[in-house]
């Protein structure tokens, strides 16, 4: 059976999902708002952080295409709807609980 390796592109942009993944902070922000959208200053109230912090935080998940965001007014929402993303996500965290 012959096996199948990973080109250099793929490879890159499969570790810099899995840096997204690397900080504490962004792994809660992304545990928030699977399932449900949330403004910045709601996920700072959440995680004790400032608005700042979570905006930087949420500007590299956005540019990574792990969240989505919706303008209402002056606010912006952010949610995770990306089924690949979650379901990575959820395996992360039983892999964790499992052990």
């Amino acid at each position: 059976m012959e096996h199948s390796y990973l080109d250099e592109h793929t490879a890159a942009h499969i570790a810099e999902l899995f840096r997204s993944f690397s900080d504490t902070s962004r792994v809660r922000i992304l545990s928030a708002i699977i399932g449900q959208e949330l403004n910045t200053s709601k996920l700072a109230e959440l995680f004790g952080l400032t608005e700042s912090a979570v905006s930087h935080h949420l500007r590299s998940l956005r540019q990574q295409r792990l969240v989505d965001s919706r303008r209402v007014g002056k606010e912006v929402f952010y949610q995770v709807i990306d089924e690949h993303i979650i379901s990575l996500f959820q395996q992360g965290v039983k892999h964790i609980q499992d052990e």
